[in-house]
């Protein structure tokens, strides 16, 4: 069995065919119910993942299933609750082959001074955008899901996302870099969402 299928369907030809035998490979998988802000789960720095053990490649290919299902283009393990220094994410857009990825223990080593400005979202504060300004392009320490050390560069939209992600590790949300009554407002209307999908269950 292919990790992720990743290995088998980024070379294909045929980017809508190479998704669909992702979304098939994934649908054994189990969806993750995502936090939904403000929860104290989501403000709490992770603790370091110390190996690499089924649990954690299970719970890896969970969190894919759940990133692509909500949609979304990253998943941080404590959106799912877990609070563990990893992330998953795929910014191959729909047009392209899907790439996930799995990023553990990662550090930024660099940052450009070259900045970017872009409107983000997060799956923990869902129909929520602004535009947050963050460094170009950054370069990434981090383990792969075999346990290998990688270094990385990510510039545009995936240095957007691994920096996205990685504040959620250390318990930041997009919403901090707002003004204090942008972040109040969207708080309570997630607050509201909150209660509404509760009378719902």
């Amino acid at each position: 069995m292919p990790r992720y299928a990743h290995y088998a369907v980024r070379k294909s030809p045929n980017p809508a065919l190479a998704r669909a035998r992702l979304l098939d490979y994934v649908s054994a998988m189990s969806l993750k119910k995502i936090i939904i802000h403000p929860d104290p789960r989501l403000k709490k720095v992770c603790e370091q993942v110390d190996g690499i053990s089924p649990a954690l490649r299970k719970l890896a290919t969970d969190m894919l299933e759940t990133m692509y299902d909500a949609p979304g283009i990253g998943l941080a393990a404590p959106q799912v609750g877990v609070l563990e220094r990893f992330f998953v994410m795929d910014v191959a857009g729909k047009e392209s082959a899907p790439e996930p990825r799995v990023l553990i223990n990662p550090r930024i080593s660099w940052v450009s001074d070259e900045v970017n400005v872009h409107e983000e979202g997060c799956l923990s504060i869902p129909g929520i955008y602004e535009d947050v300004t963050r460094p170009a392009m950054v370069r990434m320490q981090f383990k792969d899901i075999d346990g290998n050390d990688q270094e990385e560069e990510f510039e545009d939209i995936a240095a957007t996302c691994v920096q996205h992600e990685l504040d959620h590790l250390d318990g930041k949300l997009f919403v901090d870099y707002l003004s204090g009554i942008k972040r109040r407002m969207i708080t309570a209307k997630m607050k509201k969402l909150k209660k509404e999908r509760a009378r719902e269950e």
